[in-house]
């Protein structure tokens, strides 16, 4: 994952290219994680104060999406789906294994990654499915996360 660092003004422009409309706000705030990674108290009051909200109503989407994070993420994101169809097929055990293998917890991260749990990526048919870094994968045994997760080490 690369993301540059928070800039105000670069933010500034991002929420202008929305029209600096508050009902824009979920669509600013997904640009605003693709762009910057994660979403800082300081951003927070930045989009409060451009959008005319108050900082709780802009708090209270961040925190309503799991995708809207408000700590940096690793290097890389890894997500493992807990929809019924991937708990059916172990994703459970899947997400225990990966929390060891990796040394993090789900809803954590390290400089290296974050291990997040994601309810559905509609890769039913292929369950347990897994994201890493935007890329889905299906059939995700403990052996092919393995696989998946040294494969990291090589496109860096």
């Amino acid at each position: 994952m690369t993301t540059e660092a928070y800039d105000k003004q670069a933010a500034t422009e991002l929420i202008a290219g929305f029209g600096a409309r508050p009902e824009m706000l979920v669509q600013i705030l997904v640009s605003f994680v693709e762009r910057f990674g994660w979403i800082s108290e300081d951003a927070i009051r930045q989009f409060a104060e451009e959008l005319n909200l108050s900082r709780a109503e802009v708090h209270g989407v961040v925190s309503y999406y799991h995708d809207f994070r408000t700590t940096p993420p690793g290097k890389h994101v890894i997500k493992i789906c807990q929809a019924e169809s991937c708990q059916a097929m172990g994703s459970h055990e899947l997400s225990t294994y990966a929390e060891g293998s990796l040394g993090v917890d789900m809803h954590s991260s390290t400089a290296e990654v974050t291990l997040e749990p994601v309810y559905c990526l509609g890769n039913c048919a292929c369950s347990p499915a897994v994201m890493v870094d935007g890329k889905t994968f299906g059939r995700v045994s403990t052996e092919r996360f393995d696989e998946i997760v040294a494969s990291l080490g090589e496109t860096n």
